[in-house]
């Protein structure tokens, strides 16, 4: 046989398209398969078996699905270079392929009734037992035209098996298995980019933030109570390694909070860097009282980002630390915050926010699932004004929603369209919020607190600690989430929420570089 990949690349220009040219792979373990959510001229799902070192791929107009009583035509499109196997991100307008692309499911498969599966493929009728995240079970295609050559139409079809689901629709599970995004999230914010001017193996570029070598936690750890710690091209002197900082079994220490803030610095400083930072220290642990800190000390190092506040009364903070660089949250974590609280405006326009802010804070008789029933439904509200947002947990018991905005809204601005918004909202559930705002008065009832939309008024960071046992963080996550029946607003802790970042990504990403004028709610 001669090159599988050959009319792949006769049909692209690599001088134009930012795609790999590609090798033929080695085998290594079990065939893999990937069926990518790809939006071009129109959209369609790209289903890829790993057979001979390269993706044979079929195009699906309407998706693989689990319904056996459903068949799909499957265009047979050329074979891909196994690169492809986990691409999300954009290829640019113009190009051929052009649009967005999430990887919709992955996993590995095994041909059935044969041993030859590009014979089987070559003979027009492929049998695959598959092991995705979505899809399982035994998929069948079969070819409709003559020869099997690239666009010749197929049919894909799903076994009545013990996989077999009556109705099932792809659309109904729109997010990527590997950053939990959509193709409208992929598209304002792509973590990947293809590069045509790299070997193929590196062809696929992150876009993510460079991750802290292991060597820099080795460090750490070798230091005894305290010392001299090389973190991100800084000397940050470090104190009180093994003081208990959280409750827990074990109790988490000092230096395992600095571990954490430096490997999460680089995912969480697009919401910090620019900003003010208030920072909520508990030096001698979250059991202790905690106070609040703002100014910037005498005996911060040069390089600790600064901002004057010209307009500061006597009396009021006059100089700011600002987090413009990961560095800077490892020295904050060291001073002694364990809470993090970034301005919602920029120290560039402190009086013009960046986000419109929802917060959700239960009463003392609200309900986890009182809490879900008043997200999910901002979660429908924001969708019907097309909207981009994100909701995250606080790592306490609240949930909260970040709206971004385009320059020129005021505090006031904001404030009125939150206010709106949440009181439409809670005339579908009266029964579960309060509009008094003393707490007493709103007799254990949730507060839609539209208040927060403030100059110097923050709420907690994403990623950041919360004074509490095992040292629960606020975690960003996607909207489908609000239906997940593990999800609680403490689910996720400094030594848990590392391994989920890795996997999923991180939903607030979306919101970055998607600043938006907000609409006229009736």
């Amino acid at each position: 046989m001669g090159d599988p990949l050959e009319t792949y690349r006769r049909m692209r220009d690599f001088g134009r398209t930012p795609e790999p040219a590609g090798e033929v792979g080695e085998r290594e373990g079990a065939p893999r398969f990937v069926v990518q959510r790809h939006r071009a001229s129109r959209l369609h799902y790209d289903v890829r078996f790993e057979i001979d070192g390269v993706l044979v791929s079929w195009a699906v107009p309407k998706g693989p699905t689990l319904d056996p009583s459903a068949r799909r035509l499957a265009m047979h499109v050329e074979d891909h270079p196994i690169e492809y196997l986990d691409f999300e991100g954009v290829i640019p307008s113009g190009e051929y392929g052009g649009g967005d692309v999430i990887v919709w499911d992955i996993g590995t498969w095994e041909p059935v009734k044969t041993d030859d599966a590009r014979a089987a493929v070559d003979g027009g009728e492929l049998h695959a037992e598959v092991h995705g995240r979505k899809l399982r079970g035994r998929f069948v295609l079969v070819r409709r035209g003559d020869d099997g050559g690239s666009g010749e139409p197929w049919m894909m079809l799903h076994k009545r098996d013990e996989h077999a689901v009556e109705g099932w629709d792809p659309e109904d599970h729109p997010r990527s298995v590997l950053s939990g995004r959509t193709n409208d999230e992929v598209l304002a914010d792509p973590h990947r980019l293809w590069r045509s001017d790299a070997p193929a193996a590196e062809a696929a570029v992150s876009l993510l933030p460079e991750a802290l070598p292991d060597s820099a936690i080795d460090e750490l750890a070798s230091l005894g109570t305290q010392g001299t710690w090389d973190v991100f091209g800084r000397r940050l002197k470090v104190t009180n390694l093994d003081k208990v900082l959280f409750p827990g079994d074990p109790p988490v220490t000092k230096r395992e909070l600095l571990a954490y803030t430096a490997r999460i610095a680089p995912t969480a400083l697009p919401y910090l860097e620019g900003r003010a930072l208030n920072l909520h220290r508990y030096p001698d642990g979250a059991e202790s009282k905690g106070f609040w800190h703002k100014e910037r000390p005498r005996h911060a190092p040069e390089w600790l980002g600064a901002w004057d506040n010209e307009e500061a009364d006597e009396g009021e903070t006059e100089t700011y630390v600002v987090a413009d660089e990961p560095a800077a949250l490892v020295w904050a974590a060291n001073f002694g915050a364990l809470e993090w609280h970034p301005w919602t405006s920029r120290t560039s326009a402190p009086h013009e926010p960046t986000y419109a802010l929802i917060d959700l804070d239960p009463g003392t008789s609200t309900s986890w699932d009182d809490l879900l029933v008043l997200a999910r439904l901002h979660r429908t509200a924001l969708d019907h004004l097309g909207v981009t947002a994100r909701a995250k947990v606080t790592g306490r018991r609240g949930i909260q929603v970040w709206v971004p905005v385009v320059e020129g809204y005021t505090f006031e601005d904001t404030r009125a369209w939150v206010e709106k918004l949440s009181r439409t909202v809670g005339k579908v559930v009266p029964e579960l919020v309060s509009w008094k705002w003393e707490v007493r008065a709103r007799k254990g009832l949730a507060r839609l607190d539209y208040t927060q939309n403030a100059i110097n008024k923050t709420l907690v960071a994403p990623y950041s600690p919360r004074p509490g046992p095992e040292a629960p963080v606020s975690v960003p996550i996607a909207w489908d989430e609000l239906d997940d029946p593990d999800l609680r607003p403490d689910r996720w802790t400094i030594r848990t929420v590392l391994d989920r970042v890795s996997e999923r990504g991180d939903p607030f990403r979306a919101l970055l570089g998607a600043a938006q004028e907000l609409p006229e709610i009736s």
